[in-house]
């Protein structure tokens, strides 16, 4: 895979008070998606994703190079729909490795809209530093007449620079907004303010070269153990199964029956499923494989059940809590080469 490094920093250090003052160093870590596409004509939608090198999206805001200095190295040049776990992997040993040899104060990452919000909590549990990483892309591709790619990098940087960020855990720089790697989710197919945070909202605002926050993450860097990623090459399997009106068992049967490691159900409104999904999930624990209730409401909280009707202990089932299916899944993937235990897992869930 390609790999390269480009310095663009023209100065790495400023006089302030008559002292010399060392630049904050940022690397970025690309992995392809919208910000580097490519267009066939600036003014229609139609574009290919992946097509633009770090070192020519850099080209387009030169003046970051009198705040910071830069480097880049182009991980992966993907359309975030392939986005792999083994890139993720890949991303998170190369950030620990930088932080563990002090090669940078912060670190951001372009990466698609599309699974921006997942590889940002996978990069959450498995980063050990409290040093920035920030995570940005953007709607419009670079050959579009109003592409957002060069203000939402630029923006990226200055959060990875800001000494404020340290301590924040992995966040989302877009559109001028900051999110926490929790709770930010794509809420928008097509527009540039693609990304929201429901249950918790934005936690500051980058505007005019400032950066500024209004308020914690939920969970940082130093309020919870990571999950040390640094011998895995493989995670455990884990699929999502949608529930909805009269929905067929065939996938979630074939999946227990396969034995993957795990399954989320994205269920109603507070992650109930039909009666037919109970007697599957029966099969399930019998088989070992884990079920996580999630929901495919936006937001809102999934709490343990104890009816009579659903009652996650003698089910076997767990409550995803505020972890929609596609970040309950990366969850329930890491916390899986810890335990398989039904009550550590709800912890876990229930902590994280």
């Amino acid at each position: 895979m390609l790999k390269f490094f480009v310095t663009l920093a023209l100065f790495c250090s400023f006089q302030l008070n008559g002292i010399t003052q060392k630049l904050p160093r940022v690397i970025i870590l690309a992995t392809g998606g919208t910000i580097a596409g490519k267009g066939a004509s600036p003014d229609r939608a139609a574009y290919e994703s992946g097509k633009i090198l770090i070192q020519d999206l850099l080209v387009a805001i030169p003046s970051i190079n009198k705040l910071v200095e830069i480097k880049g190295e182009q991980i992966a040049n993907v359309a975030s729909s392939n986005m792999t776990i083994e890139i993720w992997l890949k991303l998170a040993k190369r950030i620990n490795e930088i932080f563990a040899n002090n090669e940078a104060d912060g670190v951001v990452i372009t990466h698609g809209t599309d699974t921006q919000e997942e590889t940002a909590y996978f990069l959450s549990l498995t980063i050990k530093s409290n040093k920035p990483v920030v995570l940005t892309g953007s709607m419009r591709p670079s050959t579009a007449i109003s592409s957002d790619g060069p203000k939402n990098l630029y923006d990226a940087i200055l959060v990875a620079a800001a000494l404020q960020s340290i301590g924040k855990g992995v966040i989302q720089c877009f559109n001028e907004m900051i999110y926490d790697a929790k709770n930010v989710t794509k809420t928008n197919t097509s527009n540039v303010n693609a990304f929201s945070s429901p249950n918790a909202g934005p936690i500051g605002k980058v505007y005019d070269g400032q950066v500024k926050y209004y308020s914690e993450p939920i969970y940082t860097n130093n309020q919870k153990p990571f999950f040390d990623i640094s011998k895995i090459a493989q995670l455990p399997k884990v699929e999502i199964v949608y529930m909805y009106v009269d929905a067929s068992t065939i996938l979630l049967n074939t999946l227990i029956n396969e034995r993957v490691d795990g399954i989320i159900i994205a269920g109603a409104g507070g992650g109930s499923y039909s009666k037919a999904f109970q007697v599957a999930t029966e099969n399930a624990k019998q088989k070992g494989v884990a079920i996580v209730r999630s929901s495919r409401v936006v937001s809102g909280n999934i709490t343990i059940a104890t009816t009579e009707e659903f009652n996650d202990v003698k089910m076997n089932t767990v409550a995803a809590f505020d972890h929609n299916p596609q970040k309950a899944r990366i969850l329930l993937m890491l916390a899986l080469t810890k335990t398989k235990d039904r009550e550590k897992l709800q912890e876990i869930f229930m902590n994280y």
